[in-house]
């Protein structure tokens, strides 16, 4: 069965909550003591802003000679990206049988390899994988997860991510306590200081985390999120302040380049490191896992190269006995974590606000949810999901660039 069609849909950026919170990140090495909330929130998505780019999200939907559809994602899209996929990838695609996913990822990959390997390329990679893979599962009758070997659980364990900083700590902790009493037994903070913020920053952020243990408890399981905001000094010592806490892990501490940092990191400190969020393929992950870098292995199958690169991540983790817990609760994600014993674990956003986080999950109707703090999976066909048109329709961009 070929492949006959393949079209990008361009989701522009809806205008976001106003929320009265920030996290740390890259950009933060522009920002100089004191800077507001406002100057710390514009490091948290796919660009800066005033990049003339209203593109947020793709969809990549294609469609065989049967007239069967497959749907891939994109959370992180841009005009870039879109144009890409239409112009690069798409006729290394079309006319090939849904059947051959490897033949297909390495035409794409080998074949872009002198402006790609990561980043863009590789995002655009994936989207047109997971929609092969969804493709795939409607034409067998089967879900996703029994492509990859089945299921290896009845149900899997959520953790609610959320827990931004905010001015009043306070508040923060009674919101996390409200979205905790849903069933969650692990909850997600982001760190709001970084080393531009000095010694009080420093003893804000433990002082968060004090309270986040003090108020759920030592039952409950924390994580903590710098989104590549510290440097490797500055990790060491703030993740040393807040070690008594035991915190089941500290999340990108560095940029993710800097490999050889988290190494220094994970050997100096008790707290496990999270990383791989903005890791791309095997190759990417080997170095990671080989230099003893990460605890947690954090891919996200709509980045490392979708479905078909994911699986042999999970094998090469597992290999090493390291759990992958994937970035966002993405529906190719979830399958992901089904078929895997390594891994155990699903990232969930609340849906009581809009930001670039929880917006992906309106595109669709099937997105998975929390019931009790577990997710479980059905056996509907492919990935399980469908267009929510309603907001694709309404949201739909013809072209990226104003």
């Amino acid at each position: 069965m070929k492949i006959s069609t393949i079209e990008v849909i361009r989701i522009g950026e809806p205008r976001w909550d106003d929320l009265p919170w920030w996290s740390t990140s890259p950009l933060d090495v522009f920002l100089t003591e004191g800077s507001t909330p406002p100057e710390r929130q514009s490091g948290l998505y796919n660009r800066a802003p005033g990049t003339g780019d209203n593109v947020f999200a793709l969809i990549v939907r294609i469609g065989l000679e049967n007239d069967m559809i497959g749907i891939g994602c994109i959370a992180l899209g841009s005009e870039a990206t879109a144009v890409f996929i239409e112009r690069n990838l798409s006729p290394l695609v079309l006319g090939s049988s849904v059947f051959d996913t490897e033949m297909i990822w390495n035409k794409m990959f080998r074949g872009t390899i002198n402006v790609g390997r990561r980043g863009l390329v590789l995002n655009a990679i994936s989207g047109i994988d997971i929609a092969i893979w969804d493709a795939l599962g409607h034409l067998l009758q089967q879900p996703v997860y029994n492509l990859l070997g089945g299921k290896t659980k009845k149900r899997f364990r959520s953790y609610l991510s959320s827990g931004y900083t905010m001015e009043d700590p306070d508040r923060m902790v009674d919101l996390a306590a409200r979205y905790v009493s849903e069933g969650y037994t692990a909850f997600k903070m982001r760190f709001g200081y970084g080393p531009a913020d000095g010694r009080p920053g420093m003893l804000k952020n433990k002082e968060i985390i004090r309270k986040l243990r003090l108020k759920l408890g030592d039952k409950m399981e924390i994580m903590g999120d710098a989104y590549m905001g510290w440097t490797r000094q500055y990790a060491i010592e703030m993740i040393r302040m807040i070690d008594e806490y035991e915190l089941t892990w500290i999340e990108e501490p560095l940029l993710p380049d800097d490999v050889e940092g988290y190494a220094q990191i994970r050997s100096s400190c008790r707290t496990a490191i999270a990383g791989g969020e903005h890791e791309a393929t095997r190759w990417g992950f080997r170095r990671l896992i080989a230099a003893g870098a990460v605890d947690y292995v954090q891919l996200d199958v709509n980045r490392v190269g979708g479905i078909t690169e994911a699986r042999k991540i999970c094998n090469l983790a597992a290999s090493f006995d390291l759990p992958v817990v994937p970035h966002s609760p993405n529906f190719h994600n979830a399958h992901l974590i089904m078929a895997n014993f390594n891994a155990p674990l699903i990232e969930m956003f609340p849906r009581d606000y809009r930001d670039g986080d929880t917006f992906i999950a309106e595109l669709f109707h099937g997105e998975p949810v929390s019931r009790d703090g577990y997710v479980y999976l059905d056996d509907s066909p492919g990935f399980g999901v469908s267009l929510n048109d309603e907001v694709v329709d309404r949201f739909r961009v013809v072209s990226g660039t104003t």
